[in-house]
């Protein structure tokens, strides 16, 4: 039998240095995803958006900007994920920008933590999201969630959900990373996860790459998240999202990462994020959104 998925949109872009992000669950849900999915003949459920609070006046030099308000949203965030994840659901968190998985894996995370169990995580991101807020040199949350998850970095996020780290290094893996400050790449060499960069991905091919992902994030765990920033795929299939770099995953990668996530039966959990509709040209990017989660839960050609 299917499993049943879970739909959670988050309108935030308080993480980021460019608004629009907040608009992305609205634009994934306009490109037909509740249709799509339910095409595929999966049990659905849309839990709808989370209120979002507004941004605050912020000091200069502000090493976690808009801390508390988006400490709020992943508290509420990692609630429902949790209550999803223990109905038996795959939570589908729609983005908004990257900060909020800390909230969707921490859900995830400790749904299976009460059976005993730990997930694996892959993390596909043109950036590798471990700065801290002493190595940030932009304060944007959305660029912390990794070091967070592995419990570095602010210590209310890094603990939230009532346990740190959220995933062990062991079981984490970066996909399609090209774009690493040096401060931020002296925390991910110290971190301990394997990281899977655009040069492997051309030199070994994305089958190879995703299957080797899905090994170490399923060894002795109860499967893995997959977290998906957007902004992996090359700017020329996806322009609609906050901090493009050119060099990315093509169209037929990031459906072939998302196909074997399928054909492996152990997704637990899916974020796509950072989809930007006021960077997009047409809906372009929000409907590969929307044809991506597609893939992740299924889809096939017959």
């Amino acid at each position: 039998m299917k499993r049943k998925a879970a739909v959670i949109g988050v309108p935030l872009d308080l993480g980021a240095s460019k608004q629009g992000a907040s608009g992305g669950p609205a634009a994934i849900r306009r490109a037909g995803l509740l249709k799509v999915l339910e095409d595929l003949g999966l049990p659905l459920e849309d839990l709808g958006d989370l209120a979002v609070p507004k941004a605050v006046r912020l000091p200069p030099r502000a090493s976690l900007k808009n801390r508390a308000a988006i400490l709020r949203v992943c508290k509420e965030l990692e609630r429902r994920v949790h209550q999803a994840a223990r109905a038996g659901a795959v939570p589908i968190t729609l983005g908004g920008d990257h900060s909020l998985a800390v909230g969707s894996v921490a859900g995830v995370a400790r749904a299976h933590r009460e059976e005993g169990r730990h997930i694996g995580l892959i993390w596909v991101d043109a950036h590798a999201d471990i700065n801290t807020p002493e190595t940030s040199s932009s304060g944007n949350a959305h660029g912390m969630p990794v070091a967070h998850l592995l419990g570095m970095g602010d210590k209310a996020f890094a603990e939230l959900g009532g346990f740190s780290p959220k995933v062990l290094p062991r079981n984490f893996c970066l996909i399609g990373t090209r774009d690493v400050d040096k401060a931020e790449a002296v925390n991910l060499r110290k971190s301990g996860v394997r990281v899977f960069s655009m040069q492997e991905i051309d030199r070994f091919g994305m089958g190879t790459v995703i299957e080797q992902a899905i090994d170490i994030a399923n060894d002795a765990t109860a499967g893995f998240h997959l977290s998906f920033d957007i902004d992996v795929v090359d700017p020329g299939s996806a322009p609609g999202t906050g901090t493009i770099k050119r060099g990315g995953l093509t169209y037929r990668e990031a459906h072939l990462l998302m196909e074997l996530a399928a054909d492996s039966e152990r997704l637990r959990g899916l974020d796509l994020v950072e989809v930007n509709p006021l960077e997009d040209v047409q809906n372009a990017t929000a409907v590969l959104a929307c044809e991506l989660i597609a893939s992740a839960l299924g889809k096939s050609i017959y």
